[in-house]
């Protein structure tokens, strides 16, 4: 299941270092002259502000601080199947 891919360490929870290396996929895809930015021709519709991976793995980290719900700075399955607050 999902969890258990994101779960590298096997813990059976998802910490927020996991989170974003196994949201980040999307990005390096994209990325293909590989230079940590993603170029409008590189993004949905070949246009868009240049975003660098620090920008997208911010915005992963806000996301990951919504979906946990207890705070417990780790995401449970019930949290990762819920969509973000």
């Amino acid at each position: 299941d999902y969890l258990k891919r994101m779960d590298t360490d096997g813990d059976g929870r998802v910490s927020q270092i996991e989170f974003l290396d196994w949201m980040s996929y999307a990005f390096d895809a994209r990325d293909t002259d590989h230079d940590g930015v993603l170029s409008a021709q590189e993004q949905p519709g070949g246009r868009g502000t240049p975003l660098s991976r620090v920008q997208h793995r911010e915005r992963l980290a806000a996301t990951f601080r919504k979906q946990d719900r207890n705070g417990d700075g780790y995401l449970d399955a019930r949290e990762l199947a819920s969509p973000p607050q």
